[in-house]
């Protein structure tokens, strides 16, 4: 299986000067855990992860005030969507991170995530039971 078969299409953008709170909430509206940040002054994409902001709050930084470019890592790994599943994961595993952004074409077209991978793998049968 291929990652443009797994990856949700839905890719959030934000720019860098968002703080972290408007951040946050684009992503839970859109039920997304990551962000594509587009900084034309920085040159190229960046991903902010829920990890980023859960970081952030972490160490006590005001989420009202922190903006997306000081969490944004800017040296993302790609996929392209003709990796395998395989690919993907082993580019996470090597990288320690849960979300890959998929370019085509040099844009971004998709999100390939961890759970993504898992859903492709390990199909569900029948719902979970209530907790």
């Amino acid at each position: 299986m291929l990652v443009r078969d797994a990856m949700s299409t839905v890719v959030l953008t934000v720019g860098p000067n968002h703080t972290l709170r408007q951040a946050a909430a684009l992503m839970s509206a859109r039920r997304v855990g990551a962000a594509v940040v587009l900084d034309p002054d920085a040159g190229g994409l960046g991903i902010l992860t829920e990890r980023d902001i859960l970081n952030s709050v972490g160490l006590g930084q005001n989420p009202d005030t922190e903006t997306t470019a000081a969490h944004t890592t800017t040296d993302v790994v790609f996929a392209a969507p003709a990796w395998t599943l395989e690919e993907a994961a082993r580019a996470m595993t090597h990288g320690g991170f849960r979300h890959l952004v998929v370019l085509d074409g040099g844009e971004p077209v998709g999100i390939v995530s961890v759970r993504d991978i898992i859903r492709c793998w390990v199909p569900a049968k029948e719902p979970a039971p209530a907790l």
